[in-house]
């Protein structure tokens, strides 16, 4: 391979590209080599000449990662569908909608009812995908958008890593960034709606009251899994939202008289607000009693001032409407009424969410039995036990007081929610989100604490369906709890059943296709499910959580074919022919998701998209082959499911995400990458189960293998080949469902991965030390092939490849050739490896010294093995101190006599820190793969 010419950026890329590029040509014909290795040893050995320096490395990388965002932007724009104009979108649409309701007896009322009815939610939430600096999100978001001073960012140094400490204060605010946008894109929509209406009934379009569309947020209100979230933390959020909603109302509304009554209303409230807020304990503390007392007294003695709900608004607004003297200022006020209609007195609608252990915990006192509820034997008796329990519970008043010395999370954030309602905002139910609902009786135990706080008219309960398990039993949880009268009652009340389905989790451990098959499966369960039990007359609501990769349920395709694979047709036809309205809410998570409103132009656009999907006729459209044969269907993403199953029991799978899988990431959000229990610390991760989702993703990605949306479709294939090529051109259902999975293969590579897996292999490095001519190479090499040897992952991990050669072979016998991996992803690999294998040949150099903390010179090898440089570079940092003598420098009055206090300086220029500058850009490397997938996690 030629050497490079010069060390400028681009010519050291192009260089690295053409290796690439002739390594894969030259594999054809040597079947035993790897050409991802292979290039890795190129660049190794420039490095060990001097030629590529540590500093040319960092420029390549930034060459390489400007390139992958520059890209990026440029298929987020395309993914929306920003080429598109914003405001002949949506008049095309208002006009659809108003044609559609012409053909009604009372066009003007149809209309209106088409607007009025919430068919869409989107809910920010605060997953741990903050993996890029909030310069780094509008810089991107800009750059999409052709706005701003992209350009003059893009051609400084952007690191391409996180921001250093990303904390639940960081996540509010950026998702209260992208809230701003979306609300000003949503008045935007309705300013259509209004405009069609005007010129049809000029004499009624001041009726109208749109909220087709809603906006939701669970940041600061999701406790599951974590308990570093104070109450009185998720009350000041609350506060800050409804702030945000005085600020949005004042900024909006014109100065004409009919507003003056509105304003001096808001005026009044956003004070008392702001006042509350001055007494509201600082984040992340542990305040004594006297400061929550001092704030609780403030949300009671403000409670009116603050207006704790919006029927006092929403009659002045009312009010303002007939009076305004201009169409235009009653466009405003309708549009602020609009808003305050669908959200409250709050800029986005709260949704909360806990586990449904700490549910279990907080029942334990009520219901006297030991056992685990979700246990076959004992599921009957735990759902007698709670319907008595139900029939005699009376409410209980909640003060901050009590709110204050209860225990039990579950209770907690139900009296939490109680006094939410009462002294924040009252004016819609609060979604209450229960994680890993395995049984009826964790439904009907959330109904018990809401009735015992008084609230259950004002609490959406709903389950969260994701694991392998619970997508299966499913319908035997919503039946368990159908069957009780208490809960047919409450579904009646509020007219609608609320129900979670997570893709990040049931991706992981069934696959990413087969997941959206059972998800479908279980939405038409339900569907039977409401016609068994005479509940056709209420809404069902589907809050589709996924995350902003294909390996989380997020289609690479358009944002069209996103909504459309979470909401497929059929189902969707089944609901409409039945009568069930359905209400869609979908998650958009971190700096990924909040970039689809990063800006006025991605904000419109996607509410374009949006509006586009769910006022789409459930009717339209021909039939889909894929339903003409169910049995391939069933075994096709039965397999996909058996295989990634096994997959995740294989002790070679935990071995290839949890080496060093974990050190490759940056922290990305504010809560931890392991859960945390009630008492408290993260758990030690012995599985992929007990490492959360976006993590493990995230590891899959940096490895080069996306297991969990490309592995099993090979197997699957192969049963029915002709058909599966079939289905794959006839069927719209299955074929967009091969697509994200086809677009998880062209991120994957079995070379890629093979050289990371070769890397843990204590013979690829006997190999090297048999064959390298470099003075000293040959120890070092020996020494982290004793190592690794050690550690005995080889067995295990070539074991793991075989699994995955498989299952690629029998789909590239199915489906032909799949795409390669781009050479400039490649490209970033090959760099990561190379300082991986420097950062490993740098540690052989660690002197020999005593046991410290019970550490050892092997102990430490492996940890730097597993890439723990941070506790690695610490621990050097206190065996080998640059300056051990605290007299050292200090005047005693007498001439200083020698000092050994530089006798580590020189261990730690040529070996410390050439590890900690090759560990900082083996994280930059991260970043930029990131960015070329599209997605973190």
């Amino acid at each position: 391979m030629a050497g490079a010419e010069g060390l400028s950026p681009s010519a050291l890329a192009g260089d690295l590209s053409a290796a690439i590029v002739q390594a894969r040509s030259d594999a054809r014909e040597d079947p035993f080599g790897n050409p991802v290795l292979r290039v890795t040893l190129w660049l190794t050995r420039k490095m060990d000449r001097g030629e590529v320096t540590l500093a040319d490395t960092a420029a390549l990388i930034r060459q390489l990662g400007r390139a992958a965002l520059a890209d990026r932007a440029a298929r987020v724009a395309a993914y929306v569908g920003l080429e598109r104009d914003e405001s002949e979108a949506y008049a095309a649409l208002a006009r659809r909608v108003a044609d559609e309701a012409s053909a009604s007896a009372q066009p003007f009322e149809a209309y209106g009812a088409a607007l009025a009815r919430v068919r869409f939610a989107a809910v920010f939430t605060a997953h741990p995908t903050f993996g890029m600096s909030r310069v780094v999100a509008h810089a991107l978001a800009e750059l999409a958008s052709n706005e701003g001073e992209a350009a003059a960012l893009m051609a400084t140094d952007l690191s391409f890593r996180p921001d250093a400490a990303i904390t639940l204060q960081d996540e509010f605010e950026q998702a209260r960034f992208a809230v701003r946008h979306a609300r000003d894109a949503i008045d935007r929509l309705n300013a259509a709606f209004l405009a069609e209406a005007r010129a049809r009934w000029p004499q009624r379009w001041r009726e109208l009251r749109p909220r087709a569309l809603q906006l939701a947020s669970w940041v600061g209100c999701d406790t599951d899994g974590r308990t570093d979230i104070g109450w009185w933390d998720t009350l000041r959020y609350r506060l800050e939202s409804k702030r945000g909603q005085f600020f949005r109302l004042l900024e909006k509304l014109p100065g004409a008289p009919a507003t003056a009554e509105v304003k001096a209303l808001v005026e009044a409230a956003h004070a008392a607000v702001e006042r509350q807020l001055a007494l509201c304990p600082a984040l992340n503390s542990q305040p004594a009693i006297e400061p929550l007392q001092a704030f609780s007294l403030a949300l009671v003695g403000e409670r009116k001032a603050a207006m704790p709900d919006a029927s006092k608004l929403l009659a002045a607004l009312d009010k303002a409407i007939v009076l305004a003297e201009d169409e235009a200022t009653a466009e405003a006020l309708i549009l602020a009424r609009a808003g305050v209609i669908a959200h409250g007195v709050s800029i986005a609608l709260p949704h909360f969410r806990l586990n449904a252990s700490q549910l279990h915990n907080a029942m334990r006192g009520v219901i006297s039995l030991d056992e685990e509820p979700a246990q076959p034997a004992q599921r009957r008796a735990f759902l007698a036990a709670v319907n008595q329990a139900l029939a005699r519970v009376k409410p209980t008043p909640v003060d901050f007081g009590a709110l204050a010395v209860e225990r039990a999370s579950a209770a907690r954030m139900m009296m939490m929610v109680a006094q939410i309602v009462k002294h924040v905002d009252g004016s819609r139910p609060v979604r209450f989100l229960i994680a890993e609902t395995e049984t009826g009786y964790t439904l009907l135990s959330a109904l018990y604490l809401a009735r015992r706080f008084g609230i259950a008219d004002l609490v959406e309960i709903s389950p969260l369906f994701e694991t392998s398990d619970a997508l299966e039993q499913g319908p035997r949880i919503i039946d368990e709890a159908l069957r009780s009268p208490h809960w047919r009652d409450y579904l009646k009340r509020h007219g609608r059943l609320c129900v979670q389905f997570g893709y990040s989790d049931s991706g992981r451990y069934i696959g990413q296709v087969a997941a959206t098959f059972w998800v479908e499966r279980l939405r038409s369960r339900i569907l039977d499910l409401l016609q068994r039990y005479g509940l056709t007359d209420i809404e069902l609501v589907i809050f589709d959580t996924h995350g902003e990769s294909a390996g989380r349920g997020a289609h690479p395709d358009s944002l069209s074919d996103r909504l459309a694979y979470l909401d497929p047709e059929w189902p969707r036809r089944a609901f409409a022919k039945a009568g069930v309205k359905v209400t869609r809410e979908t998650s958009f998570q971190g700096s990924d998701g909040y970039l689809l409103f990063g800006t006025r132009g991605l904000a419109g656009a996607t509410v374009a998209r949006i509006a586009e999907a769910v006022f789409a006729d459930a009717a339209a459209g021909a039939d889909d082959p894929i339903y003409a044969e169910p049995d391939f269907a069933t075994e096709f993403f039965q397999t996909v499911r058996e295989e990634m199953t096994h997959l995740v029991d294989d002790p070679g799978y935990a071995a290839l995400i949890g080496t060093f899988g974990p050190s490759l990431l940056d922290k990305t959000g504010s809560r931890p990458a392991a859960r945390q229990s009630d008492a408290g610390g993260p758990t030690v991760i012995r599985h992929p189960r007990e490492l959360r989702a976006i993590p493990n993703n995230a590891i899959l990605q940096q490895l080069g293998w996306l297991a969990n949306s490309v592995h099993g479709i090979g197997q699957a294939a192969a049963r029915a080949p002709d058909l599966f090529a079939s289905m794959r051109e006839s069927s719209e259902r299955f074929g967009r469902a091969y697509r994200l999975a086809a677009h998880a293969m062209a991120n994957s590579d079995l070379d890629v991965l093979r050289a990371y897996l070769d890397t843990l292999d204590a013979g690829s490095w006997f190999d090297r030390a048999r064959r390298t001519e470099k003075e000293g190479r040959r120890d070092e090499l020996l020494a982290v092939a004793e190592t690794l040897a050690r550690l005995d992952l080889a067995p295990s991990l070539r074991r793991l490849f075989w699994r995955f050669a498989s299952d690629r072979l029998k789909l590239k016998e199915a489906a032909g050739e799949p795409p390669a991996m781009p050479v400039r992803l490649v490209a970033l690999h090959t760099l990561r490896l190379s300082l991986l294998h420097r950062i490993w040949l740098s540690a052989t150099h660690i002197p020999d010294f005593r046991p410290h903390a019970g550490v050892t010179r092997e102990l430490l090898l492996e940890r730097i093995l597993r890439l723990d440089m941070t506790g690695a570079l610490a621990l050097l940092g206190e065996i080998f101190p640059l300056n051990p003598d605290p007299a050292l420098g200090l005047d005693f009055g007498e001439p200083a006599g020698p000092r050994e206090g530089g006798a580590y300086a020189t261990f730690h220029r040529d070996v410390v820190e050439p590890m900690r500058e090759c560990f900082a850009l083996l994280r930059e490397v991260s970043g930029a793969i990131q960015h070329e997938i599209g997605a973190f996690g």
